[in-house]
């Protein structure tokens, strides 16, 4: 039996650690496994309650980061460090449900798949405008990107060893893991689930960092923005000049006094706000290659339970 790896990223948990770990217990009995825990800077119980689980169990690691990196540092430091044959990403809120780890886990083993992931098909509990809003992104993604995210795909995922080699070697310092996941390509067996509600405590992601996490996946996996900004300059250049060759016409022909103050404002206002928005994409794509320049490391261990860190 291929020895697994479960990566857990947990950010202000402590009410699901001791949870997470029972469900755990119960749905691998009989298999051979670690669960190495990250502890992206929490600021409550976290890391005592997990240290208080690797002290009673050796199959539980542990990595604690300085500060808070974000969960995609988190799954980095956690496929980084993970000694499996086969390498499990899941949340420890159990929105992520354990009870569907045997049929991945049989279903990769088997050896048509490279990865078997998790896909939520229902957005049950959700604000209604959260789901519209989710909805959309992955339209827009799939429209302008050459690559396709499924829609409700999650970091949920069993991947073989191939697999998280593969995505170890895109060390990028901007990480967005779904779209890096679909990237390295490899056979996926996609498995749906109805969205399961926390079991404790309370999500961490608001509806600003949702739409900051969403931008961050365009600029990452597509240049389509900074087209589309040339494309719209383009258009109000043509169209300025043809405005341009009316206005003298008409003065020439017919003596006609230039008017219109109102829609010469309004002229000026939307194109000022399309060269702003314009700078501001380009401003995000050098934002990104200014932070990829810096090589900085992806993230920084506090403290560990993992020998040769």
């Amino acid at each position: 039996m291929d020895f697994l790896s479960i990566v857990v990223p947990c950010f202000n948990e402590e009410e699901s650690i001791g949870i997470f770990f029972k469900e755990i217990e119960k749905v691998l009995a009989g298999y051979d496994y670690e669960i190495i825990f990250i502890n992206d800077g929490s600021s409550d119980n976290t890391l005592k309650n997990i240290k208080d689980i690797a002290n009673e169990n050796s199959s539980v690691k542990y990595i604690s980061f300085s500060r808070n990196f974000g969960k995609e540092s988190a799954i980095y430091a956690g496929l980084k460090n993970a000694s499996g044959d086969l390498i499990c990403v899941m949340d420890a809120d159990l929105q992520h449900p354990p009870n569907l780890l045997p049929e991945m886990l049989e279903t990769i083993s088997n050896g048509d798949y490279d990865v078997v992931a998790a896909r939520r098909i229902s957005r049950k509990g959700e604000p209604k405008f959260k789901s519209f809003f989710s909805h959309q992104y992955y339209k827009i993604f799939n429209r302008i990107s050459e690559m396709n995210l499924v829609e409700g795909a999650t970091d949920y995922r069993v991947m073989t060893r191939q697999v998280v080699n593969s995505v170890l070697e895109l060390n990028e310092f901007n990480r967005f893991s779904k779209g890096l996941f679909q990237w390295v390509g490899f056979d996926t067996k996609w498995i749906a689930y109805e969205n399961v509600e926390r079991v404790a405590g309370e999500t961490t992601w608001s509806f600003w960092g949702l739409l900051k996490y969403s931008i961050e996946g365009i600029v990452a996996f597509t240049t389509a923005p900074l087209s589309i900004s040339t494309l719209l300059g383009s258009i109000f250049s043509i169209v300025a000049f043809i405005y341009m060759i009316f206005i003298i016409t008409k003065n020439l022909l017919y003596s006609d006094p230039v008017q219109g103050f109102a829609t010469i404002m309004c002229a000026i206002l939307l194109l000022g706000g399309i060269q702003l928005l314009s700078i501001g994409v380009l401003g995000k794509y050098l934002e990104k290659t200014y932070l990829e320049t810096k090589n900085r490391p992806i993230f920084i261990v506090k403290e560990s339970n993992i020998d040769d860190m």
